[in-house]
């Protein structure tokens, strides 16, 4: 008794940690936990949940740690990178790296590779003093850079799936505050002095396997027709999780982000059951009516942009606005968009981190560039 006993508070206290640990998840149970109270479960509950969205976003999880296992992104550095004179060039390649690459691998997948590469590769040319700065601007970059496409991030994949827009509204709706975000990050690189380096980065690294690179690339072309609707969910999941297997990548499975799933489980049963609340209902169409694009970017400040797409798109049908106020919404603050906690772990982690100098840094870059780009999208819809 005393053992089974023992197991137990033991396996308790690793849940709680792991609820501590995932906060927006926690967070996102909570509320569906909370309205189901007011809402009773029945069978609309399972109309709530968004079986597509959710395929999708695993199999594309999954499909990039197999590309990252296989060494991909490794080579891509690699062959990009060479030699680089100059630590203005440098900065920039580090920074326009993570907008171009989290259009087609998520930000969060483009901060996780190339933010500890960026602080290496600065270390290697002695150019510490530079580190907050690039760490800030790539974590802008992601964020900005992955607004551009439907799986850049997955409040564009969930906006994309429920809104039904075409491929080319999508495009025609974020060009413009792409683009500008591309201008105003390209022009915060210019300030960094043109001081000589030399950084040569090491041609060796590790061979990949041609047909797994082959299999890899066609499972996920699989997934992108099902992002534009050419092909079911259902037989590129199948196949998706089939060929990983076949490739003996098990390992793969576990390091899926299931706690992102399962958020958004949690605020598909939220969002649900508030749109059968009559008063609440009418508060929030009330308050987003004409003012979509800066309710998101303001919602997204205090929730983060994933919750506050799904929240909000249960109550207005204005869903470019709501793409955009979302995605611009992703500047701001630290938890505004949780792709940016990231890169602040990572940075956290170093020996020399200063810690205050890196949030003082961030935010008022952030708050800025928040502040130019909704002013800019606002007028551009108008």
């Amino acid at each position: 008794m005393g053992v089974s006993c023992s197991i137990s508070a033991g396996d308790g206290e690793k849940m709680f940690a792991h609820l501590k640990k995932e906060k927006v998840m926690s967070i996102a149970f909570l509320l569906a936990l909370i309205s189901a109270f007011f809402v009773h479960p029945d069978k609309e509950y399972l109309e709530y949940v968004d079986v597509r969205v959710l395929a999708l976003l695993f199999g594309l999880m999954l499909l990039v740690k197999g590309f990252q296992e296989l060494g991909l992104f490794d080579l891509l550095i690699r062959r990009i990178f060479g030699k680089v004179t100059n630590s203005r060039l440098l900065c920039q390649l580090l920074v326009m790296l993570c907008f171009f690459s989290s259009m087609l691998i998520t930000n969060d997948v483009a901060l996780i590779t190339f933010v500890p590469f960026a602080i290496l590769a600065l270390r290697m040319c002695h150019q510490e003093k530079r580190m907050i700065t690039v760490v800030v601007l790539q974590t802008m970059a992601a964020n900005l850079g992955s607004m551009f496409t439907p799986i850049g991030n997955p409040q564009n994949l969930y906006l994309f799936s429920v809104s039904g827009m075409t491929l080319e509204a999508f495009f025609g709706t974020m060009i413009f505050p792409t683009l500008l975000s591309f201008v105003l990050l390209l022009a915060v690189t210019f300030l960094i002095p043109r001081d000589e380096i030399c950084l040569k980065v090491d041609g060796t690294g590790k061979k990949m396997n041609a047909k797994e690179l082959v299999l890899y690339t066609t499972l996920f072309l699989a997934n992108l027709f099902v992002v534009f609707r050419v092909l079911h969910y259902i037989p590129a999941l199948l196949l998706t999780i089939l060929g990983v297997l076949l490739l003996g990548n098990r390992k793969l499975f576990a390091r899926v982000d299931y706690a992102l799933l399962m958020t958004f489980i949690g605020f598909f049963i939220f969002v649900g059951n508030l749109g059968r609340i009559p008063t609440i209902c009418h508060f929030v169409e009330q308050l987003l009516t004409g003012r979509e694009l800066v309710v998101a970017a303001i919602f997204s400040q205090f929730l983060s942009n994933v919750p506050a797409a799904l929240m909000l798109s249960g109550f207005t049908t204005q869903y470019t606005k709501l793409l955009i106020g979302v995605n611009v919404g992703g500047l701001g603050t630290l938890i505004a968009s949780m792709a940016s906690l990231i890169s602040y772990k990572v940075y956290a982690g170093q020996e020399d981190a200063d810690i205050g100098k890196y949030m003082l840094q961030f935010t008022i870059y952030n708050v800025v560039g928040l502040i130019i780009l909704l002013a800019a999208s606002v007028c551009m819809m108008q």
